[in-house]
């Protein structure tokens, strides 16, 4: 699939020591191709059950992702893929949302109104509530 993610060697250079191996039973097998998956899903968008299998199980690459977020594990790998030569901000995401016309403020040019504090002084426009005393 041309649609793939797969990490260039530097990236994996920079998050390989980074990878929990202290873990109790099955020792995680096939790291760089499940943290490409990851990066996959969350890049595309799409069900965790709808990652494409060249990445491992859907399974595995959900469980690792869960487990390595509650853990802090994947703030530690953003940071180390960040390249420290770099001027300026980093974005990982690049969504952008589009703005209706009127949302800037409408048809028609400048208005002028009534401050709300000369408007505050000044008699009121509606009709007094029916609980107040008639002045």
């Amino acid at each position: 699939m041309a649609n793939e993610f797969w990490m260039s060697d530097r990236q994996w250079a920079a998050l390989e020591p980074l990878i929990p191996m202290n873990r109790r039973g099955v020792k995680p097998q096939r790291n760089r191709e499940v943290i490409s998956g990851i990066v996959h899903v969350l890049k595309v968008g799409c069900r965790w059950r709808d990652c494409p299998e060249v990445y491992g199980p859907h399974t595995t690459i959900y469980n690792r992702f869960n487990r390595w977020s509650k853990a802090g594990i994947w703030q530690t790998m953003l940071t180390a893929l960040v390249d420290p030569g770099s001027i300026g901000s980093q974005s990982i995401d690049s969504t952008t949302s589009k703005a209706h016309r009127c949302a800037a403020g409408g048809k028609g040019g400048a208005k002028s109104r009534r401050s709300d504090a000369a408007a505050a002084g000044g008699r009121p426009r509606s009709m007094p509530l029916p609980t107040l005393p008639a002045a």
